[in-house]
């Protein structure tokens, strides 16, 4: 039987990743989008996720072969809930019969540890989605409760950064006021039920809106003078970190200072239109490569650095069936055959698959949160992503939270 060619090189990376890198296993999490007609099987997709040293796997579905392909591996797993089921999950007995088939099945083989009910649902503006997504929450929560599950599964949602009406400075991170209502109600659950906060994070975006006013090096987490935040006079010197900031404080703002944040996606990609700005193999090596070493430091951003960063790369191959531009078919660590998209490269030094480039030391690293657009985010598995993910609709939201103001370029520049 002829050894796959994708399965040779994931082999070869995975000796030496486990023998150069052992410390960057319990950080990584990577988004396993399969709107492609080409990828490899399940089976031989899990040496490549363990070649990159990641330890949990978000899926946009629950799809029961690569469930089954990783069990008794250790992978902790989220899966998901399209939007197109949020009415039929508000019936308690659809829930507990979903989760008895896509969850209860799967365990203990199967480390699934969350399920993620509905993407970006409230930047939609489809009450019809959004009406339903917290009652179908419950009703997934209530189904894991009675299954006795709960304490080992949780049920969150995820969001796009346009549910930000104000990100720039962090300090003045605020949730959209037509969305407090509905949030407030969410939010509510998260706390009762102990989940994540999800949010679904794309510096690339900011970047290829305003290529000339945005500093490459600060949404690369790449050396560069960053900007102060001018209320706290924290300092931050990358684009995300500054996101997750302003989340922090938009949470902080409407009562819920404690709850955790989790990045659900964010990512760079290796290929684009011609006006994508910064699509490259060299930028997406450098975005993806300093952000795998920023978390192997275990340092959290400037606002909460004692908090545990939770990041899921986007995405673990390219997929060739995504509508949209060129980029949302090459957000990919992997082409098809196993084979890197690009290099990341390794790092001894840093215990890391990392880029060449540098990036800054410790905890201060942020965006500039209010910089352009929140993304949408790319798509992948399930039919109910494959419905949000198209480049056009992650322009669709016009706020302060996607305008560059003056002054920010002036700090930047």
């Amino acid at each position: 039987m002829e050894f796959p060619r994708f399965l040779f090189y994931a082999s070869i990376i995975l000796s030496i990743s486990l023998f150069l890198f052992p410390t960057m296993a319990d950080a990584l999490g990577i988004n396993y989008g399969q709107i492609a007609d080409n990828l490899p099987s399940p089976e031989d997709v899990v040496p490549i996720v363990k070649s990159i040293g990641a330890t949990k796997v978000k899926l946009y579905d629950a799809d029961p072969t690569v469930l089954k392909a990783f069990a008794n591996t250790g992978v902790e797993f989220v899966v998901g809930l399209g939007n197109e089921y949020l009415d039929k999950m508000r019936d308690p007995a659809k829930a507990q019969a979903w989760v008895k088939q896509n969850v209860q099945s799967h365990l203990p083989a199967t480390k699934i540890t969350c399920v993620f009910v509905g993407n970006e649902v409230l930047t939609f503006n489809d009450t019809s989605l959004s009406d339903n997504l917290l009652p179908a929450m419950q009703s997934v929560h209530a189904a894991l409760v009675s299954l006795g599950l709960d304490k080992q599964v949780t049920v969150t949602t995820t969001h796009s950064l346009a549910i930000l009406e104000t990100s720039y400075p962090p300090s003045a991170g605020a949730f959209r006021q037509d969305l407090v209502d509905c949030l407030s109600d969410t939010l509510s659950f998260h706390q009762k039920t102990g989940s994540p906060f999800l949010i679904n994070a794309y510096p690339f975006f900011a970047y290829k809106g305003n290529p000339k006013q945005v500093p490459l090096e600060f949404v690369l987490f790449q050396p560069n003078q960053g900007i102060v935040d001018p209320t706290t006079n924290l300092h931050y010197d990358n684009m995300l970190y500054a996101q997750i900031d302003a989340v922090y404080n938009a949470l902080a703002t409407v009562g819920y200072k404690k709850l955790p944040v989790h990045i659900s996606e964010t990512g760079w990609p290796s290929k684009g239109d011609d006006d994508e700005f910064g699509a490259t193999p060299d930028n997406a090596k450098k975005y993806n490569g300093n952000l795998i070493k920023l978390m192997s430091k275990k340092t959290g951003t400037p606002m909460r650095p004692n908090s545990d960063l939770n990041i899921y790369v986007f995405a673990l191959f390219n997929e060739n069936l995504k509508p949209g531009p060129t980029s949302e078919r090459n957000y990919g660590l992997f082409k098809p055959d196993g084979t890197p998209a690009y290099s990341l490269g390794i790092s001894s030094t840093n215990n890391i698959v990392g880029s060449n480039n540098t990036t800054t030391a410790g905890g201060n690293i942020g965006k500039p949160p209010t910089t352009t657009t929140p993304p949408a985010s790319p798509t992948s598995s399930s039919t109910g992503y494959l419905s949000i993910s198209s480049a056009t609709e992650r322009y669709r939201f016009v706020g302060n939270s996607l305008i560059i103001t003056l002054s920010l370029i002036k700090m930047l520049l």
